[in-house]
């Protein structure tokens, strides 16, 4: 079992020792969704860190759009328990890139993308396959796109 994997494990059985419902409903749910991309495709493996970390990524993308669905619905509690769950799926995350550091690390991939001839909005392609290792999981996608665009216009 991965590092990651297992300390999820143990974390969960500290929240039903401690009766934290909302952190052992939330880990239960990852750790199901882990499960689940474990046993997808032709033969079941066991996932690295990274796709374990992946799979965290795409669950709290999940929990702030939906507490934003159900903001717009008029739906506060809802809201705020997705809010709530995405907070105890971010401790599993790396730190997110401040709005300055984004934007110089898409500043130096613009100027490598420039240096090797992509020039205008038509360069978005190969500065985001400069940008997104660097970001790895420190950024969400939609903000760094933004700040392609954003430097690409101006």
């Amino acid at each position: 079992m991965t590092t990651l994997k297992s300390r999820l494990h143990d974390d969960l059985t500290a929240a039903i020792k401690a009766r934290d419902e909302l952190r052992s409903s939330t880990l239960r749910l990852t750790l199901s969704a882990i499960a689940y991309e474990e046993t997808a495709g032709k033969t079941a493996r066991e996932l690295s860190d990274d796709e374990v970390m992946k799979v965290i990524t795409r669950e709290a993308k999940k929990r702030r759009e939906a507490a934003d669905a159900f903001e717009k619905g008029g739906r506060a509690e809802q809201a705020e328990r997705e809010r709530a769950e995405g907070e105890v799926l971010a401790e599993y995350l790396p730190k997110q890139l401040s709005d300055e550091e984004l934007s110089t690390l898409v500043a130096e991939a613009v100027a490598e993308a420039r240096a090797g001839g992509a020039e205008g909005p038509k360069a978005m392609g190969a500065i985001m396959k400069i940008v997104n290792p660097k970001v790895a999981g420190r950024a969400d996608g939609s903000r760094v796109a933004a700040e392609v665009k954003r430097l690409l216009a101006g």
